[in-house]
């Protein structure tokens, strides 16, 4: 009994990592999308600084993960909590990673006139991602799967707004061939933020699992109907 009621409080201290792991990165992905619209090259690089403490918290996470399992013996559906604060701890991470790419093209933008009528589509789109990130942590603190479904609905407008984004560099790089060199760098950070939605909903699909024990493709065709 003292045994399960350790391995309960390792529970929950291992629910409270994720969580600050997860709004870390939140942070890191707001701050490096206000330090791009904002052409905040310093806001851009405190970000880039501080992906090594995103890192180490996942490290330090992943490795309680392991020790839960070799030494606490986990029963199926804590085994499940463990396993998917693990992996989500992964896809957390590499969230953290693309927010340092979108500082790393805010360092080496052009100081030339930037294209407000791209950045405002930017905005918007994270906008969207950013629901995405706040509402996962919600429903993974609730293990809410249907919550989590919700979410990973949102990730069909992101790719909408991608390829909007994506037109529209196009279309003003072939109205603007003298200053190219923005468009590519608008269709990086488009994409970026479509990346750190697909991870948001890998995260969905963990907490699905978590709830109901099913391994779920969420935002595949066959889950369409469910939302």
């Amino acid at each position: 009994m003292v045994m399960n009621e350790d391995f309960t409080q390792k529970l929950r201290a291992l629910e409270m990592q994720f969580l600050e792991l997860g709004m870390m990165v939140n942070v890191a992905v707001y701050r490096a999308v206000q330090g791009f619209t904002n052409h905040d090259k310093r806001l851009a690089a405190e970000v880039i600084a501080g992906d090594q403490q995103v890192n180490a918290r996942q490290m330090q996470l992943e490795q309680k993960c392991l020790e839960l399992i070799a030494l606490g013996k986990p029963m199926a559906s804590d085994l499940r909590q463990v396993v998917a604060a693990m992996k989500s701890s992964s896809d957390l991470e590499r969230i953290g990673d693309h927010a340092v790419a979108i500082a790393k093209v805010t360092l080496r933008m052009p100081d030339t006139p930037r294209v407000f009528a791209i950045e405002s589509q930017i905005g918007a789109m994270f906008a969207v991602v950013r629901q995405m990130q706040d509402g996962v942590l919600d429903a993974y603190v609730h293990v809410d799967a249907h919550g989590a479904r919700r979410v990973a609905a949102r990730d069909h407008r992101v790719n909408r707004d991608k390829t909007a984004i994506y037109r529209a560099s196009l279309e003003w790089m072939l109205q603007n061939q003298d200053a190219v060199e923005l468009g590519p760098d608008y269709l990086q950070v488009a994409t970026y933020l479509e990346r750190i939605a697909d991870y948001a909903t890998n995260v969905c699909e963990r907490i699905v699992y978590l709830q109901t024990g099913k391994v779920v493709e969420l935002n595949s065709s066959t889950d369409d109907d469910d939302f």
